[in-house]
């Protein structure tokens, strides 16, 4: 029951972040400027958002094929269909209960195609340590192409936070957010160590030993080099579908491959942040490209178009594989049978 209502506290916690930082990214807009931010809603090239729907798919599917090259070590080799439709069913979940949906592929597969879900389990730890680190080097890459941007970003964050209402650096706000960092360092660092068998430390030290274990598992998969190609595709595909996205609307469709990098780069932190993205993704998108000159009216408007467009593409894809599903794998058993 606390658990349940854990998981519940913590969604609503999250889905409520979102919904703050759609407000606060509408208060951004000034009141003149709203008539451009609907003006670029009504006149997208909606019909962009057909590749980047195929895009998407694609990485998807992809995606599926990796998830079975992590099961060949347990000796199961699931068919592609039900791979795929459970990866579709599980984004569907985690569209309405984050995390639902990890759980809910695991159960899927252990149904139509006889694999333990408890030994799942591990792929799916392994494929989310690999995303980790996947992300990890679109931001080294972004950073190392795109330092100017990135540290443009830094200070304009950093002068909100520090500067006073005149516009000069405050000593007394600098002083106690370093005495807060230094304080909360030596605050954990003393209650990891008194309260180090509790139920949340055991749980965290899990989480990134298992992140650890995840990627060290590649080196047991017997194609790794197929593996790390799926992955690269998949992270291709995703920059390939932002930069369509990015063509989408007046304002940013001048924009090229870096950008679309670097959107991907901070748009991928606001799927994580938030549920589904909501809120989140769009802000962060208008955050990058305004810093490349698109008012943020505009990058707000070509983020909420790109959010939107991956919602679609799962809550359809994703209804469809539901309802095939069961159809399949009844006409599959039905010819095996005979």
């Amino acid at each position: 029951m606390k658990k349940q209502l854990s998981s519940i506290l913590k969604y609503a916690f999250f889905f409520g972040l979102g919904l703050f930082l759609v407000w606060w990214s509408l208060r951004q807009i000034p009141a003149n400027k709203w008539d451009e931010f609907i003006k670029t809603l009504l006149e997208a090239k909606y019909w962009l958002m057909v590749p980047v729907f195929a895009i998407l798919s694609l990485s998807h599917i992809i995606r599926a094929l990796r998830w079975r090259i992590l099961m060949e070590p347990l000796g199961y080799k699931p068919s592609i269909p039900n791979t795929f439709f459970a990866v579709m069913i599980g984004y569907l979940a985690n569209l309405a209960i984050p995390r639902l949906g990890e759980v809910l592929k695991c159960t899927l597969l252990a149904k139509y195609e006889k694999v333990p879900a408890e030994k799942l389990v591990g792929t799916i730890v392994a494929e989310r340590a690999i995303d980790v680190l996947s992300l990890g080097i679109v931001f080294i890459i972004t950073l190392l192409t795109q330092t100017d941007l990135i540290a443009s970003y830094g200070i304009d964050l950093f002068n909100q936070l520090f500067e006073n209402n005149a516009g000069h650096f405050s000593i007394q706000k600098i002083s106690i957010v370093l005495a807060s960092i230094v304080i909360l360092i030596v605050v954990l660092k003393v209650w990891s160590k008194k309260n180090g068998h509790l139920p949340f430390v055991v749980a965290a030290k899990k989480i990134i030993g298992g992140i650890w274990e995840g990627i060290a598992s590649i080196r047991y998969l017997q194609q790794k080099g197929l593996f790390i190609a799926y992955s690269v595709a998949i992270w291709l595909l995703y920059i390939g579908g932002t930069w369509v996205g990015l063509s989408a609307t007046v304002g940013t469709s001048g924009l090229g491959f870096s950008a679309a990098l670097a959107a991907l780069a901070f748009g991928s932190i606001g799927m994580i942040v938030t549920p589904g993205g909501i809120g989140a993704y769009a802000f962060f998108i208008a955050k990058i490209v305004e810093k490349m000159g698109v008012p943020f009216e505009i990058g707000f408007a070509n983020g909420t178009l790109q959010w939107f467009a991956q919602f679609i593409i799962v809550l359809i894809v994703g209804s469809i594989c539901l309802l095939i599903l069961p159809i399949y794998n009844k006409n599959k058993n039905s010819h095996e049978s005979n």
